[in-house]
């Protein structure tokens, strides 16, 4: 007779597997793999809290400072914009490469990001990620020639590749996930919402848009030592143990092979990849659209901006809460077609105002969609590919917000800026034709 170990913890409702019907949470410290485990006992993991341990509450404060960093980049892309492409002579196109290179960033990030926490665990990622944002935004900060911009943006792309996939996969498979999810991820949207106000206020006061790194410089030294701080203990040998397989491996291959084998994996991450792309690129490119559309001043422009980033912010934090009460499901195709209504009215209604409350709007419906499909994934996944598959899904959703802003600006260079919206509202019909496919139970998509 099989016997299963198990100790309770609260579940949502929406997009379980079939294994949550069992309360699959023992302790891993118990037995650190099914070799271990006593003779028709089945293995399974606990649950952490945000502040159990206790060391948690720190580092779950370290991961929203890497969050409000990666949030800070994303977003002051759009008000640097108009700077670079002055101060290098660039065309709007080849401008535009900025979003591209850190494709090559994330790529870096996907194929590695498993292979760090297996050999150097999240102690590898607390000292790789960080470093990966602060040498590049030293090099930004010496304003070096625009073929070296590019490439460091490509290196910024890998650290947030690394920081994203790593931390959303651990704050995932907490309990009340849905709401310390949407925190973490808020902590971006707040990062993007300070960036573009304070990037556009040092280029108004005569500052060179090398200044803003300064400070980005300042605040990596920051996210580097309270990262390694509160992760150190956290190593390859520990991350094994608590992150063993709960079924045979039957393909004798990697955890990253695995994962790219398994269709939820794929279509999560073209759903952040689509989610992603679109976020990106009507955040990067809103400035510029506010003042060649809408007669925006520089500074004016940069507040709408602000106020999109802003609207993520609030809709993380405050919908998080709600995405439970609804599962998660309806929740999002609800947000999804509000999205759509306000895309609409953004891009049909003219007048400057109007179309700084309706792309706040926007923001705000479509900011819960990541964080909570990192807690499906979660849900979906077993616990061994939580960090191979989530950081498959979440760094090719970072080449989304690579590669379609630079897409946009192609648009734009060919058929005027005016042609973003239409962009956008597509990539929002996509993004609700992928939500349909994606499963209610892990059984349906299995490899």
């Amino acid at each position: 007779m099989s016997t299963t170990l198990a100790v309770e913890l609260p579940q949502t409702a929406a997009f379980q597997s079939d294994r949550d019907h069992t309360p699959n949470i023992t302790s891993s410290r118990a037995a650190a793999s099914l070799e271990e485990a006593p003779p028709g006992v089945t293995v399974a993991t606990v649950k952490q809290r945000w502040n159990d341990p206790p060391i948690n509450k720190y580092k779950v404060a370290v991961t929203f400072l890497s969050f409000f960093i990666v949030g800070a980049n994303d977003a002051a892309y759009g008000a640097l914009i108009p700077s670079l492409r002055t101060y290098y002579n660039l065309s709007t196109s080849l401008v535009s490469v900025i979003f591209i290179t850190p494709f090559a960033g994330y790529t870096m990030a996907t194929v590695s990001v498993t292979k760090i926490h297996m050999t150097l665990g999240q102690r590898g990622i607390a000292i790789i990620g960080p470093l990966c944002h602060l040498i590049p935004f030293a090099i930004l900060s010496a304003k070096p020639p625009f073929p070296v911009v590019v490439c460091v943006y490509g290196m910024i792309g890998m650290g947030n590749g690394l920081v994203d996939a790593a931390w959303s996969a651990w704050v995932g498979d907490m309990v009340n996930a849905n709401a310390i999810m949407g925190c973490l991820h808020a902590c971006y949207g707040a990062g993007g919402t300070a960036s573009p106000t304070i990037a556009t206020s040092m280029i108004g006061a005569g500052l060179g848009w090398w200044s803003f790194y300064y400070l980005m410089a300042g605040a990596c030294v920051l996210e580097l030592v309270t990262s390694v701080t509160g992760f150190w203990c956290e190593d390859g040998e520990t991350f094994r143990r608590n992150n063993a397989r709960t079924e045979p491996d039957q393909g004798g291959g990697s955890r990253t092979t695995e994962a790219m084998k398994n269709r939820i994996v794929w279509t999560l991450a073209l759903l952040l990849f689509t989610y992603m792309g679109v976020e990106v690129a009507i955040g990067g490119w809103l400035v510029e659209f506010m003042r060649q559309e809408r007669h925006g001043a520089n500074l004016e422009s940069g507040l709408v901006s602000t106020g999109f980033w802003l609207g993520i912010t609030v809709g993380r934090l405050v919908l998080g809460f709600v995405n439970d009460r609804l599962g998660e499901r309806v929740a999002l195709m609800f947000y999804l077609g509000l999205a759509i209504v306000f895309e609409l009215l953004f891009w049909l209604i003219s007048q400057f105002v109007v179309s700084a409350v309706m792309v706040a709007f926007l923001g705000f419906f479509i900011g819960p969609l990541f964080p909570v499909a990192m807690v499906v994934a979660a849900k979906l996944l077993p616990k061994h590919l939580h960090t191979a598959g989530i950081g498959f899904a979440s760094a090719l959703g970072g080449g989304g917000a690579a590669v379609l802003p630079f897409i946009a600006g192609l648009i734009a260079q060919a058929k005027g800026v005016q042609s973003l919206q239409p962009f956008a509202l597509s990539l929002l019909v996509v993004l609700v034709g992928l939500w349909l496919v994606l499963p209610r139970k892990a059984t349906e998509h299995e490899t």
